[in-house]
């Protein structure tokens, strides 16, 4: 076992020597490049006939985080500080062994991209059980950016606390985590008063520092900060899903299972709103997600959202497009990405 262990860690070595000569020849683009990893790693998990094919996505997509060397890296700028849930997408889409860079808020992921300090970003998008993330399509409504992938993560909350559960008088985590649990809140810690506070990450230092206080987060972030694991999966919704968007590069190429985002304003009149709509009925695009969003110091005005089934390259996406931008005000096409199915 040792020995193998030893010949694996060689040829480790020479794998990311060998990415570090390639570096700079033909250098793709980083769009180009995660693309080039994602058909690796699918071609190597379809070869993998005697390894689980999750199992062997996981180490590959590791060992490519692990060889982006170069003048040229990947950057991912994701909603922080680690041990957050968007900490994990950014983990389980590009690989803990990536460049992967905190920031304080939504907006400023939307920034690092924006201006190119990052080659991508990482943004909660919706969650199955409280819907849309109202920073996010803030700041796509004022941003230019493209989305060019999904990632919907299963989200498991965990109670975590350094002290016992029969001592805690409070509760922190971010207001998102707290509503997901209040039923199971409710029932198990009536006495203890919910607290939100800015991401899951802060909770769980506050439960470090305080044993009558617990933090709902991730069971991640138990380990590096030695707090207890009181209570596993205390979200209600068994099927708790957020989905993430990645943002920043190039729409990738049709697959065949493909979604299109965009938003839109309509004129304020009547049966506009139904005339868009019926656009989408005649090219036959299946609407998946659709939500409206008030314009900023702008009364009665809205932008709509929406995501269908489809990529900006098919004909009848095309068409869909012309009819309309014929009968908005506004029209921006934020992406077109695969599909993706939920992961834990």
């Amino acid at each position: 076992m040792a020995q193998l262990d030893r010949e694996l860690l060689k040829l480790l070595a020479e794998r990311r020597q060998l990415a570090a000569d390639q570096a700079g020849a033909g250098e793709l683009s980083p769009s180009e490049r995660l693309a080039a990893e994602d058909a690796a790693i699918e071609a190597l998990a379809e070869r993998a006939t005697k390894l689980p094919a999750d199992y062997v996505r996981d180490v590959f997509r590791e060992v490519m985080a692990g060889c982006r060397v170069g003048p040229r890296g990947v950057r991912i700028a994701y909603l922080g500080p680690e041990h957050t849930f968007s900490h994990q997408a950014a983990i389980r889409r590009f690989g803990a062994a990536a460049d992967l860079a905190p920031v304080g808020s939504i907006a400023a992921v939307f920034e690092e991209v924006d201006r190119g300090s990052s080659d991508f970003g990482v943004v909660p998008l919706e969650n199955s059980t409280d819907g849309r993330v109202t920073d996010t399509l803030d700041c796509f409504a004022k941003t230019r950016v493209t989305v060019c992938g999904e990632l919907p993560l299963r989200i498991h909350h965990c109670l975590l606390g350094s002290g016992p559960r029969a001592k805690l008088t409070t509760v922190c985590s971010k207001p998102q985590a707290l509503s997901q649990c209040r039923n199971w809140l409710a029932q198990h810690l009536p006495g203890a008063e919910p607290r939100p506070v800015a991401s899951t990450a802060e909770a769980a230092k506050m439960a470090k520092e305080d044993p009558a206080v617990g933090a709902i987060a991730s069971a991640s972030a138990a380990g590096p900060l030695g707090l207890k694991m009181l209570a596993e999966n205390i979200e209600d919704q068994l099927d708790n899903v957020t989905r993430f968007a990645v943002i920043g590069g190039e729409t990738p190429p049709k697959t065949g299972r493909d979604k299109t985002s965009l938003w839109l304003e309509v004129p304020h009149e009547p049966g506009a709103l139904a005339d868009v709509m019926a656009i989408f009925k005649r090219q036959k695009l299946n609407l998946t997600w659709i939500e409206s969003f008030p314009i900023p110091g702008s009364r009665g005005r809205y932008l709509f959202f929406v995501e269908f089934l489809g990529h900006q390259a098919e004909v009848r996406v095309r068409r869909a497009l012309e009819s309309l931008a014929k009968k908005a005000t506004q029209l921006e096409v934020l992406g077109s990405y695969p599909q993706a199915e939920p992961i834990d």
